[in-house]
């Protein structure tokens, strides 16, 4: 399980971008890949899963 911040969200558009607290690497985050709604600045814990891009954030929770 990996810490970070949002650093984006687009809610019209359902994606955004999280930065992780240890290595400063971003990753995508969808939508679907939520378990509570965020906003950005938003502290969140989440898990990293190959996506088509490279790693996606998924299982996303406020902490």
């Amino acid at each position: 399980m990996n810490t970070g911040k949002v650093k984006f969200f687009n809610e019209s558009k359902g994606y955004g971008f999280i930065k992780d607290q240890e290595s400063d690497k971003e990753y995508f985050v969808h939508v679907t890949g939520l378990v509570d709604k965020v906003k950005e600045d938003d502290e969140v814990s989440f898990d990293l899963q190959e996506g088509r891009k490279g790693l996606n954030a998924v299982n996303v929770k406020l902490l």
